[in-house]
């Protein structure tokens, strides 16, 4: 197997095993809670995982990070056709190695990486949403599609299937509760970082939902945090879990070696809700987290769960 690659420019990149565990850092660094549950997973699924997420993270950083000012619907368009390039072998960063061999190693659609673009340029142009509808597209773009991404990394359990009565039936993939997992994350990051967004000039809260419960604009700008803003957030909150609900179906037809980092992921994040409520809804001046011990608490527990549910 191809050990090395050049960039355009002839620049020696990265060798496939360094390129892994650049990824490895990128995703321990900036999803500390998907890390941990990464780590539940066979070597060669979570690596896989790793060169995905850190993909995805250069394409929010285009939008988000450092350099965003600079970002232009042109920059997204060279990023598209890299993605092109990517998938047909080319690597163009040192992490790019890793996902290169990913896609040699897995069948990855592209177009969930093309939607995911796609969700960046809504970011572009951008910074409120009227409706649940316009968010939720949002949503699916920027998280959904990992759900999907992921999926066809872990697997399904094609066991059932064998049995000579089952064999004529169509293998069910999860899709939709991959997506439903997706959404109910970036939903959870959306009410978790509020306050972070806000102060960036961006308010993803439905404008129509905050007229519902006679919140305004201006109070969150100000971080006002009262009974109006409480059952706000609760309305979200509930709709977040409904999504983690509709996700938690699809995870017993998962590969099995995929079933306990799956529910174990799920249910760390979906804490994040429940450490939102313990801060009494106070997402400005707090930040909402599943401490270290509470996490490891659950781990027997997801794997109790992706042993029998």
């Amino acid at each position: 197997m191809l050990q090395l690659y050049k960039s355009p420019c002839m620049r020696m990149l990265a060798s496939i095993e360094d390129a892994y565990e650049i990824c490895r850092q990128i995703t321990a660094q900036y999803a500390k809670t998907f890390y941990l549950g990464t780590l539940l997973m066979p070597e060669a699924k979570r690596r896989a995982i790793w060169a995905i997420y850190a993909w995805c993270r250069r394409t929010d950083e285009l939008v988000d990070g450092a350099e965003a000012t600079s970002t232009t619907p042109e920059t997204l368009d060279r990023w598209e056709e890299q993605l092109e390039a990517l998938f047909a072998g080319q690597a163009f960063e040192d992490s790019d190695v890793a996902l290169v061999d990913t896609l040699t190693r897995f069948q990855l659609d592209i177009q969930p990486f093309r939607d995911m673009i796609a969700g960046q340029r809504m970011d572009l142009y951008r910074n409120r949403y009227e409706t649940f509808e316009q968010l939720n597209l949002y949503c699916y773009r920027v998280a959904g599609t990992v759900g999907l991404m992921s999926t066809t990394i872990m697997g399904v359990d094609t066991s059932p299937y064998t049995a000579a009565w089952n064999k004529s039936q169509e293998i069910y993939l999860p899709t939709s509760e991959a997506i439903a997992l997706g959404i109910a994350n970036q939903l959870t990051n959306i009410l978790r970082d509020v306050g972070e967004d806000a102060r960036r000039g961006r308010i993803y809260l439905p404008l129509e939902e905050l007229a519902l419960f006679n919140y305004t604009e201006e109070d969150l700008l100000k971080g006002v945090v009262d009974e109006r803003w409480c059952e706000l957030m609760g309305f979200q909150i509930q709709r977040a879990r409904k999504y983690y609900a509709e996700a938690e179906k699809g995870i017993k037809y998962l590969s099995p070696d995929a079933r306990w980092p799956v529910w174990a992921a799920l249910m760390l994040y979906r804490g994040i809700l429940d450490a939102i409520e313990r801060n009494q809804y106070d997402v400005f001046s707090q930040r909402a987290y599943v401490p270290t011990p509470k996490k490891l608490l659950c781990l027997p527990l997801a794997a109790l769960k992706g042993q029998v549910l």
